[in-house]
This record gives C-alpha cells, structure tokens and sequence, in this order.
C-alpha cells in the first residue's frame, strides 16, 4: 500500500503492523507516506511542532490510535466514520483518536499537514485550538502559494 516509515510495532489482535514512531530527518517532517495522501507534522520555522511534541507525551496507545489513522487516511484517502475523523469547519479537519484530537488541513500536493493536538474535555472543539490551526494554515499557505486550496478537498 504505502510507504511506511518507522519501526514496527505489535498491533491490534496480535498482527504485527508497521508503524511510524520518530522521523525527524534534516527536513522531513513525514508521519505517513500512502497512495492517497502523504501526512506531515507542521513545523514552524524554528523547527518546532505542537502537534509533534503533543504527540510525544501521548502515551503508547493513544499514539498507536492516532497512527492508524493517519495510515488508514495515507492509503485511502478517506475516513467515514465521523467519530474517527471529521471536517470541523473553515477547511479544518480532526483525526480523532479518544480522547485526543489532531487538527488537520488539506493541500493540493495531496498532503495533510497536522498543525496541533490536544485533549478534547467538552463536546464543543475548542476555538483557540480551531483558531490555530487556521493560522498555521496561512502561514503554510502563505510560504508556499501552490499548495494553497479551498479547504474543502474531501
């Protein structure tokens, strides 16, 4: 299917399944390489990531969920279960992995870049968190015009 990268790690019902762990090579910032989508951790230009470091506190599981999400959207371009990952809006979208959220957005390159993570303690998505991600977007959008698209690529 895709492109793993990582290690592999011991997966639901015993099935070992590649996994991404760690890549942060000079320049990279790769979770997951699929046919469908590539997704990306978003770094500033001081060569930090919130969704990144939120993820590094996860514990073992919950990185586990969130990366088999990130594959399932890398290889099939698509996730139909709402509870899984949803459109939040204004061209922001969530992979859900309970109880975290990773806040996403769509490029015409065919990548996802995951501006930031957190936990999710109302019903409502946070708007601070929503209010990031759609400034991280411009940035992106800003640096790098071709990647620019409406928001809407699902």
């Amino acid at each position: 299917m895709g492109k793993i990268i990582g290690k592999q790690s011991e997966g639901t019902c015993g099935r070992t399944i590649n996994m991404v762990r760690y890549l942060r090579e000079e320049n990279s910032c790769v979770i997951y390489s699929g046919e469908k989508f590539t997704i990306e951790w978003y770094y500033d230009k001081n060569g930090k990531s919130l969704a990144y470091e939120y993820f590094l506190k996860s514990t073992e599981e919950l990185q586990d969920k969130f990366l088999m999400l990130a594959k399932k959207m890398g290889d099939f371009g698509k996730i139909y279960d709402t509870t899984k990952f949803r459109n939040e809006g204004d061209g922001i979208y969530a992979f859900k992995p309970q109880p975290d959220r990773y806040l996403s957005f769509f490029t015409d390159a065919k990548k996802i870049i995951v501006t930031n993570g957190f936990v999710k303690k109302t019903d409502k998505l946070p708007k601070a968190e929503k209010r990031l991600a759609i400034r991280l977007r411009k940035i992106i959008f800003l640096e790098n015009p071709e990647g620019k698209n409406d928001g809407n690529n699902i």
